[in-house]
């Protein structure tokens, strides 16, 4: 039999999931020679043995992968025949460009479940069990290639047994860079909130806290966590207060699949991402009958429920037998806290005790959040489990690229070639914290990929701090800047998203977003590809009186609504009207003057006028909070909507939100219930996005929708616009791996970027 020697290079998340063993399990099987290991790139491989052999061995290694390999590209070519008798795993080679990806950080594996909880085991109840298979990945990587001593764990010497598993290629544990077990990795400690131990079993004090009734901080996989009894009403209660969150709904940890079933329903595909190795928050439909206490969640269908991911969550579940509330380990509008001493500094006055281990984390990351649609994900925020894996890009960039994101929801990109790299939620870049955060992620995502940008794009606000930091970088000389606007980049993610290019009808609902005219935009019907964009229509601009106290303040977007909606005669026995009547006529006044009362064509302003209006609240306490509730009121039976004229505007057409403020108003002094009234207000303006679309199609036989921008979080508005573009024969694109808000931003921003660096016409 003729003898072959292969070459081979597998390039993707090839470093940390067992991709070696596995390599090296399938040779030996098939007795080929030969050796693999990790470098810079990817994995290298050089076998050699019988032809048919080796030709069985290439076929194996895309055909049946480890479960959290991503192969991308495999490369082969012909090597010369050593005659070597045996196949090894060869030393990581560092040095050179750095092309090596690293895997997202993995919820524990079935296989370590049960070393967890047999008795039998040396890992019984160690709250660090990990394999090739699941594990802590992106949250501990410090540096390429991925191996222990470029990871937090490299202060945790392995004992002779942890050393045995990680040189036997039998093992699940071969090359499992965290390996530990209690004779030599972390361990847990339980601190007050002054930083001092006590004696005891930490887990045990742990949930006693809990069952008394207390609030515990929780060090996961990216940061710490805030933990209450979720069916503890007064300690659901003093988490709210104690961390300044006053409506916005906090997510719950539910210890398996059955407990999230007495929380919610769970169709199949929400059960398939609630136990999925990327562990997401799940937006879920509550049960009416849900055990969670009214502070939960207040006033919401949803519930956003996940399960254990980490050997400690799942010890503490099992113990405790009941749901908690686990939120982000923060003051509301500060990153999350990852650091333990800046833990005890930013916690110490909102948790009780400190559930903590000496496990350095070394990037802070969110838990991800993402529902379901129409069967497909679709992502709200998109970091732990899934970052930093890339996306792929129909073409390639000419050069490097980062793209700085937006203000809200903050993420960036970094781009080299094909691949995008969308960073971990940052939050809201609004302060210095998480303008640090910001800057110190650009850094390590750089050093991680070998990334030197060339390229720099950013969005058109210039208050934004992401477009202050590009207009300053350190390296401002050396790099090309591209200004993108916001509403053209929510386009081109989507786009991205799909591996489409355009050009496209491209619709953006969104909060605001700063116009290429200088206004303020949000309302945006587009003609667009990933080089550039024509302004197709827009929601007729209204004044926003007050600037960013409107945002805040949802009854003067009424007000100003109201006012054109009248001719400036409203009628007084407006409940909005007369629950404000001590300022109303200050604010209409200020709407007509146009001081500091900046015009939007902003679809989520018109969102928070009309919630205004039907008596859903005049201030928020959190982002989209009016509409979020607005939507949740909405009577989903209801099939009759508002009409509402596309009208023509110059060369665009204009959609006059004044008239479908008038027709709630009109219905509501009529007594048609709030129910009906939220329905038909979204089914109208599922239409306009339907009729805008019809437009753009005539005038330029574009069947091709993409939707974008936050408001199509709203999964009503989102199903009944889906429907009726279906329904006259446009193909509709929406997200489904970043999310459609402006987490999505650096994404478009990234994509516009490389098209215009390819000269794309």
């Amino acid at each position: 039999m003729s003898r072959r020697a292969v070459a081979v290079r597998v390039e993707g998340i090839v470093q940390g999931v067992g991709f070696r063993p596995f390599v090296y399990g399938l040779a030996t099987r098939l007795g080929l020679a030969g050796l693999v290991g990790n470098d810079e790139r990817g994995v290298f491989i050089e076998v050699e043995g019988g032809s048919a052999l080796v030709e069985e061995f290439l076929a194996a290694l895309t055909g049946d992968p480890p479960p959290l390999a991503v192969i991308e590209r495999i490369s082969t070519g012909p090597a010369p025949v050593t005659g070597r008798r045996t196949f090894e795993i060869a030393p990581s080679v560092a040095g050179g460009d750095r092309h090596a990806l690293v895997p997202p950080d993995v919820a524990t594996c079935d296989a370590c479940l049960r070393d967890l909880t047999d008795p039998a085991d040396r890992r019984w109840g160690y709250a660090f069990t990990n394999c090739t298979g699941c594990g802590p990945r992106f949250t501990i990587v410090r540096d390429v290639p991925y191996d222990r001593a470029n990871t937090t764990m490299a202060a945790f010497p392995m004992c002779a047994d942890c050393a045995r598993e990680y040189h036997d290629p039998a093992d699940r544990r071969f090359h499992a860079q965290p390996v530990c077990c209690p004779a030599c990795g972390p361990r847990l400690r339980l601190a007050g909130s002054a930083g001092s131990e006590g004696a005891g079993d930490p887990l045990e004090r742990a949930v006693q806290a809990l069952r008394e009734g207390g609030v515990l901080a929780v060090k996961g996989l990216g940061g710490y966590h805030l933990a209450a009894l979720a069916a503890d009403e007064p300690a659901v209660a003093a988490l709210r207060s104690r961390k300044h969150r006053e409506d916005k709904p906090f997510a719950v940890m539910a210890g398996d699949p059955a407990a999230a079933r007495r929380l919610c329903v769970v169709d199949p595909a929400e059960e398939r991402l609630l136990t999925g190795p990327a562990r997401p928050v799940v937006l879920l439909r509550r049960l009416p009958d849900a055990p969670v206490a009214p502070s939960v969640a207040p006033g919401n269908r949803w519930l956003g429920v996940l399960l254990p991911y980490t050997p400690l969550h799942h010890l503490l579940l099992r113990a405790l037998g009941e749901p908690i509330v686990l939120t982000s380990g923060n003051v509301s509008d500060e990153p999350i806290a990852y650091r333990d001493d800046e833990a005890l500094e930013r916690l110490g006055g909102i948790a009780d005790a400190f559930l903590a281990h000496d496990r350095p984390i070394h990037i802070r990351t969110d838990d991800s959040v993402v529902r379901i649609f129409r069967g497909r994900d679709l992502p709200i925020r998109r970091s732990r489990g899934y970052v930093p894996h890339p996306l792929p890009l129909a073409r390639a960039a000419p050069r490097p690229v980062l793209a700085c994101g937006a203000e809200l929801k903050h993420t960036f990109c970094l781009v080299e070639e094909d691949r995008a790299f969308v960073s971990h939620h940052i939050g809201d870049l609004e302060n210095y914290e998480t303008l640090r955060s910001f800057t110190e992620g650009v850094e390590h995502f750089r050093r991680l990929f070998d990334i030197t940008p060339e390229v720099v794009a950013h969005d058109l606000h210039p208050e934004y701090l992401s477009t202050k930091w590009a207009l300053d970088m350190p390296d401002r000389e050396d790099v090309d800047l591209i200004g993108v606007q916001h509403h053209h980049a929510h386009i081109a993610s989507c786009l991205a998203d799909n591996g489409a290019a355009g050009p496209v009808a491209g619709v953006a609902f969104d909060g605001l977003g700063y116009g290429s005219d200088g206004t303020l935009w949000g309302g945006e019907f587009l003609i667009a590809d990933l080089a550039g964009f024509e302004r197709a229509g827009h929601l007729t601009p209204v004044p926003m009186p007050g600037g960013a106290t409107a945002i805040r303040q949802p009854w003067r977007m009424a007000a100003a609504y109201l006012d054109l909606a009248y001719d400036g005669d409203v009628p007084e026995d407006l409940d909005v009207v007369r629950r404000n009547a001590g300022q109303w006529a200050a604010v209409v006044a200020l709407a007509r003057r146009g001081g500091n009362a900046p015009l939007t064509s902003s679809m989520g302003r018109l969102f928070d006028a009309v919630a205004a209006v039907a008596g859903v609240r005049d201030a928020i306490t959190y982002e989209g909070q009016a509409a979020v509730e607005f939507e949740q009121l909405a009577d989903p039976a209801v099939d009759g909507a508002y009409p509402c004229g596309v009208l023509p505007a110059g060369t665009r057409f204009a959609v006059p939100g004044v008239e479908l403020v008038r027709a709630v108003a009109d219905d509501l002094r009529a007594g048609v219930p709030c129910d009906v009234v939220a329905a038909r207000f979204h089914n109208a303006v599922a239409r306009v996005v339907a009729d805008g679309c019809a437009l753009i199609r005539e005038a330029r036989g574009l069947s091709t929708v993409a939707l974008s921008g936050g408001v199509f979080q709203n999964l009503l508005l989102l199903g009944r616009a889906v429907t009726l573009l279906e329904e006259r024969g446009f193909t509709v694109l929406t997200h489904h791996r970043v999310p459609p808000n402006d987490g999505g931003v650096s994404l478009g921003q990234a994509a516009v970027a490389a098209a215009l660096d390819r000269g794309d016409p």
